[in-house]
């Protein structure tokens, strides 16, 4: 019986210890608003440099939905322009906040002729 409870007090402090950590590295995570003030342009593909990223860090998307989208493509997509996985997760909203993976997080604006005009970045998460 001793043994038991020895083992449930164990599995409990491990258990808080979990949680806490995962509250923790969702607390650390940091917030960037793409492009700025001036937000989610043209001529934005050099904004990521010399910031550092995490994974878990959110990015916010900020621009006229009437005017410009965000697409979430892989590296084919980011240096041809073209919405590739053709499945790719599309965001309209015109506020968009999206949660990085770790590793490399390709964006661009869907909207023909955009993603030329430099709106498109690569943000690389440790």
């Amino acid at each position: 019986m001793t043994q038991m409870v020895r083992t449930s007090a164990i599995l409990s402090v491990i258990l808080l210890l979990s949680v806490q950590l995962l509250h923790l590295k969702m607390v650390l995570a940091a917030t960037f608003v793409v492009g700025d003030a001036a937000g989610w342009t043209f001529n934005v593909a050099a904004w990521p440099n010399g910031k550092h990223f995490k994974a878990g860090d959110q990015l916010v998307f900020k621009y006229d939905p009437n005017v410009h989208n965000v697409v979430a493509v892989n590296r084919n997509g980011y240096d041809s322009c073209a919405i590739l996985p053709p499945n790719a997760p599309e965001f309209t909203s015109g506020h968009d906040q999206i949660k990085l993976k770790a590793g490399p997080n390709y964006f661009i604006c869907g909207v023909p002729g955009h993603c030329e005009g430099g709106m498109k970045i690569a943000v690389i998460a440790k």
